[in-house]
């Protein structure tokens, strides 16, 4: 990704919060999708995956998305790399 992190996260996250269709990272275009069981907005892209927060879950996270906080977090397979809430950035520090 020839991009940073935090450009792509935050690109994708103004994609999904905006619930736009698609979104383009480094000249790609890549199609926001909704998850099987949840209906969560996602992408991939590059091995990493891009996901709202589910408001469903009985979570701190979950329950400020309730309030009306926005939350999408970067995954490497299980492992959570990043955050955006409200716009801001946060790298978690472990990839």
């Amino acid at each position: 990704m020839s991009e940073d992190l935090r450009e792509t996260a935050l690109k994708v996250y103004t994609a999904i919060f905006e619930r736009r269709d698609s979104v383009e990272a480094d000249g790609v275009t890549y199609l926001i999708e909704k998850t099987s069981k949840n209906k969560l907005r996602s992408v991939e892209i590059e091995g990493l995956t891009f996901i709202e927060q589910n408001p469903n879950k009985e979570s701190r996270w979950a329950q400020l998305a309730r309030e009306g906080h926005q939350i999408m977090w970067v995954m490497r397979g299980r492992q959570y790399i990043a955050r955006v809430m409200d716009g801001s950035f946060l790298d978690l520090g472990r990839g």
